[in-house]
């Protein structure tokens, strides 16, 4: 089976087209081929396949515990790198089919890629129950927060620290479960923590299914519409633990994500694998 490895902000997937599949894709065996010491590793699989319309291929997203996400920003970001790198696409602004809708990536050069992503809501089903503008609380270590809640494609919960030192010290993996898992979020959530440097968001990032991660696409969208909800300016920079992304709100909080992704290695699994995962 060939695949490709590539990674944005340090955030990495493994990439495959569907032809290339020796087996059907299960949960079981994208947790394998996601674990760190028993598969290639990554945080997640693209899977491509060609679409009957105009769009330059089908994009499905899938987490390392096998659940599969409406969208990545990173993810994306790298498909459209490969797509256009594979000749999938015969010029740099096309489109491709995501769980979450169509969305429309433009490379710009060799790492870098300015993506469409649609328009980002307050009310969605992901939060059925909750109030127009998307705000609540949430308890975090023992104290309430206050959180915008925004779906970009996937459900974010962006929540505000005021101070960039608190940010820093949080426990995300103590804290994060819960928020992911949070009843009221029916399909779980993506969490964010975000803090208002003034020249830049800073925000860490809890991924459902995921974890943790360096960084977040999605993630860096729904923190910087949360700020400009507060007030920020509507073209920010977002600055992640892996990196920085550039996120552009139009008046509809219209999406515009730019950032880099680059290939790590292409290769073939093992024939030893693919009978272990058959």
């Amino acid at each position: 089976m060939r695949f490709e490895k590539w990674q944005a902000l340090g955030n990495d997937y493994l990439i495959v087209e569907v032809e290339d599949l020796p087996w059907e894709l299960t949960a079981e065996r994208i947790r394998a081929l996601c674990h760190r010491n028993f598969g290639p590793g990554a945080d997640g699989v693209l899977l491509l396949s060609p679409t009957s319309g105009p769009e330059a291929a089908h994009l499905r997203i899938f987490n390392p515990d096998g659940s599969e996400a409406e969208l990545s920003g990173n993810g994306a970001r790298e498909a459209a790198m490969y797509l256009f790198a594979h000749q999938w696409a015969d010029t740099p602004t096309f489109s491709m089919v995501t769980a979450a809708g169509v969305v429309t990536p433009t490379v710009l050069d060799e790492r870098n890629c300015s993506m469409e992503l649609g328009s980002a809501n307050t009310t969605s089903q992901n939060w059925p129950n909750g109030p127009q503008d998307g705000r609540g609380t949430v308890l975090v270590t023992g104290s309430h927060r206050n959180f915008q809640f925004v779906d970009v494609g996937n459900p974010q919960l962006a929540i505000h620290i005021d101070d960039v030192n608190e940010l820093e010290e949080l426990d995300l993996p103590m804290i994060g479960p819960a928020l992911e898992t949070d009843p009221r979020f029916p399909n779980r959530t993506n969490v964010s923590f975000w803090c208002n440097t003034g020249k830049l968001v800073r925000a860490r990032i809890f991924e459902r299914g995921v974890g943790e991660t360096l960084s977040s696409g999605t993630g860096a969208s729904g923190a910087a519409v949360a700020a400009h909800l507060m007030g920020a300016p509507s073209s920010l920079t977002v600055q992640l633990d892996g990196g920085e992304l550039q996120v552009d709100i139009d008046s509809n909080l219209g999406l515009r994500l730019t950032g880099w992704a680059i290939q790590l290695y292409s290769a073939n699994l093992s024939e030893d694998l693919i009978k272990e995962l058959s």
